[in-house]
Formats: structure tokens, C-alpha cells, sequence
């Protein structure tokens, strides 16, 4: 992991972009978690779990970032970046259990049906337009300084952006249509993604695929 300057900017950039995802994630997060409560709406709380773990997956990526900004030796840098791509796919794991254990627990009946909620609705629409930009944005920062762990949390950025189309399509047949059968088996449809990336990150599989800049 090289720390020479021509990577500061590089890193100033996934810096920035790592702060606007937790500020966005944290509001985000709490809407979503008190929203799902109040309608039952697994697809909806599984939505703002996640957003909470995106929260934590990007203060682990961030704290590797600042600490390559500090000019720390490569080596020590190094075992951030294999710990902070451990922890995300970790978290990506962890998510992608919660979401089959509560959707199948609505799936064959306990627990009350989802109700309508319209600022699920209206969230995850704001969610469905800013979580592509940022999620891309990071993904060819990652690319360009071959960091594993950035990477796997930029996944995890756009595979909210897919959780949030899965949310938005289940609340909304469930209030168009009464489907309550929709809300979890939205938040099922996301799961493969979850899981594939979750265990890339747990092997530390690089963006750039033998990129000098990654860990082994």
C-alpha cells in the first residue's frame, strides 16, 4: 500500500465521500428503522438496518483512509486495510441473515402483515437517486487505489441502492394492491447480492484484481 502524494488526492476524495454517506446514512437509518416499526414493514426496517451498517462499514473504511492520510507506514496501513474489508464483509453477512430469518418469519405468518407507509415510500424513492452517484463515485476511487476494503463498502453503498428499488416496489404494491406478501419478499431479492459481496470482502478479493496497491 503505497504512501507516496500522488495518492493524497485520491484519498482526500474517498475521505469526502465517506463523510457524505455517513451523514446521509445515519437520517436515513433512523427514518427508516422508526418508519418499518410503525407500518411492520420488514423490507422497510431490513432497509434501515442496513443503512445503519453502512454507517459502521464506512467509519471502519474511513478510519483505514485517515490513517494512509496520516502517512502511517505501509505495512501498518496494510492491516487496516485487510481488517476494514473483513469487517464490511462481515456486516454484509450479517445483514443478509437478518433479512432471511425475518422475511420468512412474515412469509409463513408470524408477526402482523406490513402496513402502508408513505415515508418509506418517499425515502427510499431520495434513496433509489442519491445512493447510485455516491456508490459509483466511491467504487472508481476504490478502483483507482486498489483498496479492497473501500470497495467492498462501496457495494455495500450500491446494494442499498438495490435494496432501496426492492423496498420501493414492496411498499408500493402493498399499498396499491393490499400485498402485504410483497414486503418481505422484497427485502429476499437482494439477499444473493449481499452475500456474494460479503464474501469477496471476507477474502479480501481487490477491485483491481492484482493491483500492486492491494493486500494479499
Amino acid at each position: 500500500m503505497s504512501a507516496d502524494f500522488s495518492r493524497t488526492p485520491l484519498l482526500r476524495r474517498a475521505v469526502r465521500l465517506e463523510w457524505a454517506l455517513i451523514v446521509w446514512n445515519v437520517a436515513e437509518g433512523a427514518i427508516a428503522v422508526a418508519a418499518g416499526l410503525l407500518a411492520s414493514s420488514v423490507a422497510l426496517f431490513s432497509f434501515g438496518v442496513d443503512s445503519i451498517i453502512e454507517v459502521t462499514s464506512a467509519s471502519v473504511v474511513l478510519w483505514r483512509l485517515l490513517k494512509e492520510l496520516d502517512r502511517r507506514s505501509p505495512q501498518r496501513v496494510e492491516e487496516r486495510e485487510r481488517t476494514a474489508a473483513k469487517i464490511a464483509g462481515i456486516l454484509l453477512l450479517a445483514l443478509a441473515v437478518y433479512i432471511v430469518v425475518d422475511a420468512a418469519r412474515r412469509l409463513i405468518g408470524y408477526g402482523r402483515e406490513a402496513e402502508e407507509s408513505v415515508i418509506g415510500v418517499v425515502l427510499t424513492s431520495a434513496s433509489l437517486v442519491a445512493m447510485p452517484v455516491l456508490g459509483w463515485a466511491k467504487l472508481r476511487t476504490a478502483e483507482r487505489l486498489g483498496s479492497a476494503a473501500l470497495r467492498a463498502d462501496s457495494y455495500e453503498t450500491i446494494t442499498c441502492a438495490w435494496l432501496s428499488l426492492a423496498t420501493l416496489v414492496g411498499l408500493s404494491l402493498n399499498a396499491a394492491f393490499g400485498w402485504a406478501w410483497a414486503d418481505p419478499v422484497a427485502a429476499l431479492v437482494i439477499v444473493p447480492l449481499v452475500v456474494r459481496e460479503g464474501l469477496e470482502a471476507l477474502r479480501g478479493d481487490c477491485c483491481g484484481r492484482g493491483d500492486a496497491h492491494c493486500g494479499p
